[in-house]
């Protein structure tokens, strides 16, 4: 037996009220289900569990406030799930002995041919690793999907297109549990602790992203609108594969030591409407296509604007990306969120006079900064980081 507990939400949180139960007793889990939410000073969660199994018993009923760690639940694990239960293995049965043989029929029915559907599911078991993995995580049935690739071979593009053509089930309607005023002041505090304990420097990088916006208008043009690539997922991927490279600004500042993080889990700054803040996790953000960053970046911006943010993206970011390029700021110094080391900031992109090969001409330029964490870095190494990411805008093709 597993105890499902209160997880923490970040080092600020002390403890949260568990506003609705996903599940019930005798329910079927597995790794990566939202089983509850649970609201916080940072809004409503919705909380996943990783351990996959069955629901035994419910420990915390709704609307109660409960410490970061109290058990809130029973779950029996997978091999000690109950005989008869929702989705367990049926138990053994005793062999059937051999039927009597049946004299052949006089005349046998004309065998039908296969369904369309049948034929064209064995034409489509041809599918793309990355297209197959966003099938999973959306729902979708590979078997209503048209490739569009070499012999009708399934691709990311044909399930996105899927996705814009599905009509998703009706959803069950929650009220929105977004306290602003609250939120503000959870971010305030987080902020006073960070300025007063954190030895903050912050350095600033202008970086040529001419060759970035043209590669960027090819690749486009030959995408539909809605599933175009900003700036800002290309701003995001540079961010990620530098901190791979520099370890030092990608982990946590804990009990007086640094702890790197074995993953890079990229913070998105999502602004709210109506004056709150999150910084959600787009996970393994180094690891992912710019596509598929894109994809996951514009359901994320969705589900943390409409209060749908899950447990794990928002306890696990290792690095936080903020961008005001949008409201036409050119540069912007954040607050390291502890216990991360450190923020990077994007602002929009301006036109300026650039010097190359000798000759002064006009070329786009953004403005890219950081604020780190004194006892973990230095400047020297800031400075390398922030080369490392502007090396990478000026290379998209290799993102």
């Amino acid at each position: 037996m597993v105890e499902f507990r209160m997880p923490s939400l970040g080092s600020d949180m002390e403890a949260g009220t568990l506003v609705e139960w996903l599940v019930k007793p005798g329910d079927l889990v597995k790794r990566g289900d939202i089983v509850a939410v649970i609201e916080t000073q940072k809004g409503a969660i919705e909380i996943e569990t990783f351990q996959p199994g069955q629901i035994e018993q419910i420990l915390v009923n709704p609307h109660s406030k409960v410490p970061v760690g109290t058990p809130l639940a029973l779950i029996r694990a997978e091999r000690e799930a109950k005989p008869g239960a929702p989705g367990a293995a049926p138990p053994p049965t005793a062999p059937t002995p051999p039927a009597a043989p049946v004299p052949p029929s006089p005349a046998r029915a004309p065998v039908a041919p296969p369904s369309p559907r049948v034929l064209g599911a064995a034409v489509r078991a041809r599918v793309s690793p990355a297209a197959r993995r966003l099938a999973e995580e959306r729902g979708i049935d590979l078997s209503m999907v048209t490739g569009s690739g070499p012999a009708g071979a399934i691709t990311y593009a044909d399930v996105e297109r899927r996705l814009g053509e599905a009509v998703a089930p009706p959803e069950r309607k929650r009220p929105l549990w977004l306290d602003l005023d609250a939120m503000r002041t959870a971010i305030a505090a987080a902020m006073e602790r960070s300025k007063r304990e954190i030895p903050h420097y912050y350095l600033e990088h202008q970086v040529d992203v001419t060759a970035c916006e043209q590669w960027l208008t090819q690749k486009n043009a030959m995408l539909p609108p809605d599933n175009r690539v900003l700036i800002g997922a290309l701003a995001i991927k540079a961010a990620a594969l530098a901190a791979r490279r520099f370890p030092a600004f990608n982990g946590f500042y804990r009990d007086n030591k640094f702890e790197p993080a074995q993953a890079v889990h990229i913070g998105v700054a999502i602004a709210i409407r109506g004056g709150g803040l999150a910084a959600p996790a787009l996970h393994d953000a180094d690891q992912l296509s710019l596509d598929e960053l894109m994809s996951q970046m514009r359901d994320l911006v969705q589900r943390t604007r409409a209060g749908r943010i899950r447990s794990s993206e928002i306890s696990d970011p290792t690095l936080t990306v903020s961008s005001l390029g949008t409201r036409g700021v050119e540069a912007l110094y954040g607050i390291i969120y502890p216990p991360q080391v450190a923020i990077i900031g994007f602002g929009k992109t301006v036109a300026r006079p650039w010097v190359i090969d000798g000759a002064i001409g006009p070329r786009s330029v953004i403005t890219v900064t950081l604020s780190a964490d004194h006892r973990v870095s230095d400047g020297h190494a800031g400075a390398l980081f922030l080369a490392e990411i502007g090396k990478l805008l000026q290379e998209p093709s290799k993102l």
